[in-house]
């Protein structure tokens, strides 16, 4: 079972890329490593270092670590959701704090999400007509574009405000939507630079998955309203 905060041993944030999670392993490897740093070398920050790379750097391993951090948080909500209707009748006692949330950060910042991936589908058919032809490539790569700067927007609406305890689930989907939406677009836009494509598919399969993780932080909100 996983206990350990790998992003925090690797001194990142969740949304780093691959690149620079692989910085962050090589700086921090010598920083503690003896031969190049004899006065704070050790061999315990090591093994935890490696262990954390060997997740984070493997990208099928990561999906699966930040899934399992995910159900850890959803948890914590649902237990912490249990309490708060225990102790308050439904609609009626959701306060300010919470209300505002929903209407300054969850449902923006859901609209936002759906803008970005509703277009994809077509956009990629569209571009399945001729790849290669400039046109509809100059056309999908505006639409990532797009797609960035909605993110961008995104994420700034999400950190405006902290989310309250009683949705601290409905705030953990809403977060790793939006990672996989980025690492989605990323991986999109490695398709345009080499037309490889399992970045095409594997930038679906993302974009699903962030999805999955949208409808799920909905139901959340329904089971706490």
């Amino acid at each position: 079972m996983v206990t350990c905060n790998y992003y925090k041993i690797l001194d990142i944030t969740p949304t780093a890329t691959q690149g620079q999670i692989k910085q962050a392993y090589r700086r921090l490897v010598k920083l503690f490593h003896p031969d190049t740093n004899t006065d704070i070398a050790d061999h315990d920050s090591i093994i935890r270092i490696n262990e954390a790379y060997e997740v984070l750097g493997d990208p099928q391993r990561r999906k699966s670590y930040d899934y399992y951090q995910l159900n850890q948080n959803s948890q914590n909500y649902r237990k912490t959701s249990q309490d708060y209707q225990n102790h308050h009748t439904r609609g009626k006692d959701v306060d300010e704090h919470l209300q505002k949330w929903l209407n300054q950060v969850y449902k923006p910042v859901n609209k936002i999400i759906i803008q970005i991936l509703k277009p994809l589908k077509s956009e990629i058919d569209n571009l399945a007509a001729d790849p290669f032809d400039d046109q509809l490539l100059e056309s999908f790569q505006d639409y990532l574009e797009i797609s960035r700067g909605l993110l961008k927007k995104a994420h700034n609406l999400f950190s405006s405000q902290p989310n309250p305890s009683n949705f601290a689930g409905v705030a953990a989907h809403l977060y790793y939507c939006l990672n996989q939406v980025s690492d989605g677009i990323e991986d999109l836009e490695l398709f345009t630079l080499n037309y490889d494509d399992s970045y095409l598919h594997t930038g679906q399969e993302l974009f699903r998955i962030a999805g999955r993780l949208r409808q799920e932080a909905q139901v959340a909100i329904k089971q706490i309203l």
